[in-house]
């Protein structure tokens, strides 16, 4: 398990739009915060600006501000991630060139072994530099027409949150852009951590980068308060037989409108919503346990222990006993796991 160095391209120093403050926040509070407790040491921060270090103040009648820092683009060689949040809206809206030192930039990062993230509209950046060049990538949904338009290599797909292509990654727009961060911490520093931060931060603690960029907010709400209760419920119970009827029995709701009602608020099927709970619930026995794997698959409602192994690998990727290994016990010094 390692952190590492983080280093988040600014690529307006001077005038930072207000609106784009959102972007460039969420690297910053999720990596460049220290959380001793949960690992040690924690990630290595650094903004990079484009232009001359030590910033400037804006000129007349700016909607933004200006951003101090020691670091360039020649820090964004030595990191490794490199996260650009975002481009300016002349670049992507009327095609104004971006810099040509950032594209070089970021080519150097690559060569070098850095692991490239775009959030929002960084995905531009990257797409000029020519790293998304034969692959799945998204961005904004407002965005991906005139990504794809523009960068006709890229293989763009505006219907998903984020996508993981290895050592290049990409998100779609606000939130969207907190969860890929999230799923780098998961993929970092394992399961624990990555659910204990977004506790930290009360924000679901996982949304697979498939899930649906459009949520249909038209759907009329319910006496019982929505589904968070009965979602929230079935969490505390995954390790029971729970069926589709069974939520929608507890939701007041008939099967039907309960699976529409879902799949229009996580983007994904009931049973879909339940095999990734149970999953999320097997990674974090698997690193804060001793427990056999016959039993975390009990646990987690999984059932057998091949049955565990079969959808753990399919998922994540990796058996769970090679899980384990590479995610080993965290449970909180003088508690004893399992």
């Amino acid at each position: 398990m390692s952190a590492g160095s983080v280093a988040v391209v600014v690529t307006e120093e001077i005038g930072v739009p207000s609106w784009d403050l959102y972007e460039l926040s969420i690297p910053c509070t999720v990596f460049g915060k220290p959380q001793p407790d949960l690992a040690e040491p924690w990630y290595d921060l650094r903004l990079c600006g484009t232009g001359e270090r030590g910033g400037g103040d804006g000129p007349a009648g700016t909607a933004g501000l200006a951003l101090r820092t020691p670091y360039g683009l020649d820090d964004l060689a030595g990191a490794d991630t490199v996260v650009v949040p975002s481009v300016p809206d002349p670049c992507v809206e009327e095609g104004r060139p971006l810099p040509p030192a950032l594209i070089t930039a970021l080519r150097r990062a690559y060569d070098a072994g850095a692991r490239m993230v775009s959030l929002c509209t960084g995905a531009f950046a990257l797409a000029e530099a020519g790293l998304l060049d034969g692959r799945r990538a998204t961005a904004h949904w407002m965005h991906t027409a005139q990504l794809a338009e523009r960068y006709p290599k890229v293989r763009v797909d505006d219907s998903v949150l984020y996508v993981d292509d290895g050592d290049v990654l990409t998100s779609a727009g606000l939130t969207a852009g907190l969860d890929l961060c999230l799923h780098l911490v998961r993929r970092d520093l394992g399961a624990h951590v990555a659910n204990q931060l977004a506790r930290r931060m009360v924000v679901p603690a996982h949304r697979p980068g498939g899930q649906a960029q459009f949520v249909d907010l038209s759907v009329p709400p319910t006496d019982d308060g929505g589904l968070a209760p009965v979602l929230a419920w079935a969490r505390t119970h995954l390790d029971r037989p729970l069926t589709v009827e069974d939520l929608a029995e507890r939701a007041a709701l008939s099967p039907r409108t309960f699976y529409r009602r879902l799949q229009a608020a996580t983007g994904t099927t009931p049973l879909q919503w339940l095999l990734d709970q149970r999953l999320a619930r097997a990674q974090g026995l698997l690193e804060s346990t001793d427990l056999p794997v016959e039993k975390i698959g009990e646990l987690s409602g999984l059932g057998t222990a091949n049955n565990l192994r079969h959808h753990f690998l399919k998922r994540v990727g990796v058996s769970p006993s090679d899980y384990r290994r590479a995610f080993p016990r965290t449970a909180p010094e003088g508690q004893p796991a399992g």
